[in-house]
């Protein structure tokens, strides 16, 4: 498993995905799983997951309830894969770097097993998983973490769960509640959908090459229902505005949204976005979009 902090999608384009199961033609170039490994690539920023226990301990994490599929991002050399593969699940692994992807093929021979090499971001994941329900799961890469995760808030419909290892520091900030630091559009986007758990820190040095930060592992689980009784749009709108001035109230920060005298008289108007939970924010939204209802009547 591999933790990319550089994001090489643009040498990985539709046209040029490759899917392999056990009855693919292995490629040219074949691995000695014996004298043979893969190399962590500087250019791509990888750092291996090499502690087994961690390891299985990440795969443990989706509760997989009411779903069979599972898509793996990241997996590098199956350090978690195989734990993966342990469960009665059909798992789908989405891999960039090519080499580690004719490492899986060769170690990895499993008819549960769907090894793409593909970018997470630009696929439509509905070519492998059709309509059907499916949990994500994985060590992600720390530069695109955030847009995995507003990537899998488009396909909520789809995804009851989602897990796996990134940056402490963004794992916290998806975490995060009400009057935290850390607290924001990330946490708020995410956690109107999702109930978050931060699960437990990993050190670096359970990882070859080991980066320099700490690593945090979480788990999101879609709550019962997906109706916040409020656009989603409008709400991704009265978020970002509101956190791009943070230290700002909401009577100035949201001034964009041209309020009337009335609307501004509200309490809520007079706090700062962090003071907000997420259940306030759609109600905040609920307010503007009536309020410019009645404002243009």
């Amino acid at each position: 498993m591999s933790n990319n902090s550089q994001d090489t999608s643009t040498t990985h384009i539709m046209a040029k995905k490759k899917k392999y199961n056990k009855h693919s033609a292995v490629p040219k170039r074949e691995f000695n799983p014996q004298n043979d490994s893969v190399r962590a690539k500087k250019y791509l920023g990888q750092h291996f997951l090499v502690d087994e226990t961690i390891a299985n301990d990440i795969s443990q994490t989706l509760q997989l309830e009411g779903y069979k599929n599972v898509l793996e991002i990241g997996p590098g050399t199956g350090v978690m894969t195989k734990y993966l593969l342990e469960k009665d699940i059909n798992l789908v692994a989405m891999e960039l770097d090519s080499e580690s992807v004719e490492y899986l093929i060769n170690n990895y021979p499993n008819k549960n097993l769907q090894i793409l090499e593909a970018d997470f971001l630009k696929e439509d994941l509905q070519d492998y998983f059709g309509t059907e329900q499916f949990g994500i799961t994985g060590n992600f890469p720390y530069n695109i973490s955030t847009q995995i995760v507003f990537k899998m808030l488009e396909i909520k419909q789809q995804v009851p769960e989602f897990s796996g290892m990134f940056q402490k520091e963004v794992a916290m900030r998806i975490c995060a509640k009400e009057g935290s630091k850390t607290y924001g559009i990330l946490s708020v986007l995410t956690q109107a959908f999702y109930d978050a758990e931060y699960l437990f820190t990993v050190p670096p040095t359970v990882f070859n090459p080991p980066p320099k930060v700490e690593s945090g592992v979480l788990r999101l689980r879609r709550k019962a229902s997906l109706d916040i009784d409020c656009s989603e749009l409008m709400l991704y709108k009265v978020v970002k505005t509101a956190f791009q001035q943070r230290r700002k109230t909401l009577r100035n920060s949201l001034k964009s949204f041209n309020l009337s005298d009335k609307i501004k008289e509200d309490a809520i108007f007079g706090q700062r976005p962090e003071q907000l939970s997420v259940a306030q924010f759609i109600a905040l939204t609920q307010k503007l979009e009536a309020d410019a209802i009645s404002t243009h009547q």
